[in-house]
């Protein structure tokens, strides 16, 4: 069985001018399919790598297959991360957030400035380590799931294509957006169980 490209979890203009349908016809329908169809071409040629879900292969590859699947499940666990409807934190979450940053907005600066001052491509993250909230990156294809004791509960993707047809090459306006209009505080709860890196995943 091969994988497939996630459906969105909300409509393609959902979310107005913070990202436009354009955007995701191009980096869902395009650019996380090209992943996709990739990952499926490297597994369908080696009998080795069959019969492997889709963390399997993350946590067993390197080098290209490893750039395909761990582009696969940062897509898709981008696309939960993101709320069309405005959404906030509480209960657990916000206690967690209050010890670790002592408010929400201090968290949305902590993760501003590490989304803005990533070099390059990649992903910024909020993750829980040791039962605390941690904000981090990861350059390139790299994932959460490849890194031991790296709880996801929302990441949020800065390749240039996740925002230059509607903000060019201000990666700024981009994350100030949508860390403070469009995370999905809700699926961020959700992780707290642990659970967030099956979420994304895909069976063999």
């Amino acid at each position: 069985m091969a994988f497939v490209l996630p459906d969105l979890p909300y409509a393609k203009d959902a979310f107005g001018d913070i990202l436009s349908a354009e955007t995701f016809d191009y980096h869902h329908g395009k650019h996380h399919n090209a992943y996709v169809t990739k990952a499926n071409e490297l597994v369908a040629a080696d009998p080795s790598l069959q019969g492997k879900s889709l963390v399997e292969l993350i946590k067993s590859s390197s080098g290209t297959l490893f750039n395909q699947v761990g582009q696969v499940w940062n897509h898709t666990f981008y696309w939960n991360s993101l709320s069309a409807e405005k959404t906030a934190p509480s209960g657990e979450l916000l206690d967690k957030i209050n010890d670790s940053f002592g408010s929400v907005d201090a968290l949305i600066d902590k993760l501003k400035a590490e989304a803005v001052g990533h070099f390059a491509s990649g992903w910024a993250a909020l993750i829980l380590k040791d039962g605390k909230l941690e904000v981090t990156s990861y350059h390139d294809a790299d994932t959460p799931v490849a890194h031991e004791g790296h709880t996801p509960l929302l990441i949020v993707d800065v390749w240039e294509h996740a925002y230059y047809i509607d903000y060019r090459n201000a990666r700024p306006n981009y994350a100030d957006r949508v860390l403070k209009e469009a995370l999905n505080w809700d699926w961020a709860a959700l992780n707290l169980d642990g659970q967030g890196v099956s979420r994304a995943d895909q069976p063999a």
